[in-house]
């Protein structure tokens, strides 16, 4: 299993615990929501880009998402267990507010005057390119970038526990037998450079794949209402990641 990680903003926060806390509309409930969403915006930026939104057009709609639904609380006002996942529930959050802004036949300024929140969106565009170029549709594309974003933050939270154990050289060679990592090297030329043996390194690498389950499990228990739920989420992540 692993280790717990003291430094994850919401390793405690079960999608669980924010749909009861939001029922009292209870401040910790909002900052749960609020930190999930920030970790999160990538898949609603590229559900927006594959719907035709231009990308300045997307990063605004994504912004005004923080500045209406999260900020203000009213967010708060409709959810309920029966949202199930979070991923669900943040899109079809989303997909009420483009409604409302053809409905509007406006496209609202940045915040629309309510406080702006800053979110890291300077690569957006170049992920988004970085997709495949075919026929998927909104939410297929939603569903792989949700994957995505999931696997690159576990893989992060493997990354830090390998560089405390000052094991960050090899950590950056053998990651690339993870899914969505790039080309792993031959053992051989992996053993070569970190002074490993080959088949030290054909252990680490194994020993790696074990822990990718695991890890993947820690970024998705917050998203959803308990384990079995987190355990068929994985399920359906990793068939993302593979279509």
């Amino acid at each position: 299993m692993p280790e717990p990680d003291a430094a994850h903003p919401f390793s405690n926060t079960h999608w669980s615990v924010v749909l009861d806390a939001a029922r009292g509309n209870s401040p910790s409930a909002e900052q749960a929501i609020r930190q999930l969403c920030e970790a999160y915006w990538f898949p609603l930026y590229a559900w927006l880009r594959r719907q035709g939104h231009s990308p300045h057009d997307a990063e605004d709609l994504v912004q005004d998402f923080f500045a209406e639904k999260i900020l203000t609380r009213n967010v708060l006002q409709n959810i309920g267990p029966e949202k199930g996942r979070f991923r669900t529930w943040l899109l079809t959050c989303l997909k009420n507010l483009t409604h409302t802004r053809r409905e509007e036949s406006q496209a609202l300024k940045r915040g629309g005057g309510l406080e702006h929140v800053s979110l890291e969106m300077r690569d957006a565009e170049g992920r988004y390119l970085a997709e495949p170029a075919d026929h998927m549709t909104p939410d297929r594309l939603f569903e792989r970038a949700w994957a995505l974003t999931l696997l690159e933050r576990a893989v992060t939270g493997l990354r830090e526990r390998y560089a405390r154990k000052g094991r960050g050289n090899l950590f950056e060679y053998i990651r690339h037998a993870l899914p969505g990592n790039g080309r792993l090297l031959p053992y051989a030329e992996i053993a070569a450079r970190t002074g490993l043996t080959e088949d030290a390194v054909k252990m680490e690498v194994s020993r790696l794949r074990k822990e990718i389950g695991p890890a993947l499990l820690v970024e998705l228990r917050p998203t959803v209402a308990g384990e079995s739920d987190a355990r068929e989420e994985l399920k359906h992540l990793l068939e993302s990641l593979m279509a």
